[in-house]
């Protein structure tokens, strides 16, 4: 694990954090010093694990259960982070969804549901978290974007717009909210094994040429891993980031680079 202190202190709320990439960016963050509040929606064992490890590793946490995709739970999940807390520096929008989906297929309900959770909780949540990240004389966002925000994936038009949007809505944040010392970015990776693929248990062979197929087009050797994109947002919370504003930075290993 990190050693490192520079989050010492500090008060980091994880939108999707039972699993996953956002577990491991909530890990990460708790390693280095900081409070963490774990968000989910739908299945809590996970989040009080992620929670457990926190403690172990000497931090608060706190669980909140909130759908991202409604206005009204965005506040309150802002609200019970501070009140259990005691305030907030740091916000990871992680939590995602969507309805992967060809063209011909997709319904308003699907677009709807994905650009709400996706792209809309980020504005909001940090519309919400700002007056408490100022409090503190300010802090950091950081949304979590892909690859599929610019580059054709299958099936992914509808995660595809959200992520664009949330790119877009990440650099309008890092400029109106950089008067109260907020700094805003995003963090967008290529194909990352998680625990979400097995969700998908048909689609395990069709998974594995997709690896297979990332790995032998990444330069560096290997698929990313969550803990990867994890570092890249612990970097990107702390004072040494602080003049990288409004930016996606790619964790992809090298693999759009090349023809």
């Amino acid at each position: 694990m990190h050693h490192s202190d520079r989050f010492r202190g500090k008060i980091a709320l994880v939108t999707g954090s039972g699993r996953g990439i956002g577990k491991s960016i909530a890990l990460r963050l708790a390693a280095e010093g900081a409070d963490v509040a774990v968000n989910y929606f739908r299945n809590r064992q996970p989040a009080e694990d992620t929670a457990a490890a926190i403690q172990d590793l000497g931090r608060r946490a706190v669980v909140v259960r909130a759908d991202v995709g409604k206005p009204g739970d965005l506040e309150t999940l802002i609200a019970s982070t501070v009140e259990a807390l005691g305030g907030l520096d740091i916000l990871v929008h992680n939590a995602a969804s969507g309805y992967n989906r060809p063209v011909m297929e997709q319904r308003v309900k699907g677009w709807d549901w994905t650009l709400n959770i996706n792209a809309r909780a980020a504005l909001f949540l940090a519309q919400y978290a700002a007056p408490h990240l100022a409090a503190r004389g300010g802090g950091a966002i950081v949304n979590i974007s892909s690859i599929g925000s610019q580059r054709v994936l299958p099936e992914y038009v509808v995660v595809g717009a959200s992520k664009a949007a949330l790119e877009a809505v990440t650099r309008y944040l890092a400029v109106e909210l950089a008067p109260q010392n907020i700094a805003v970015n995003a963090v967008s990776a290529g194909m990352v094994r998680t625990d979400a693929l097995q969700h998908f248990p048909g689609m395990r062979e069709q998974f594995e040429e997709r690896f297979a197929y990332a790995l032998e087009r990444t330069p560096a050797g290997r698929i990313i891993a969550p803990e990867d994109v994890a570092a890249a947002v612990a970097f990107l919370c702390s004072p040494d980031a602080v003049m990288i504003r409004g930016q996606t930075i790619l964790i992809d290993g090298g693999a759009s680079l090349g023809f």
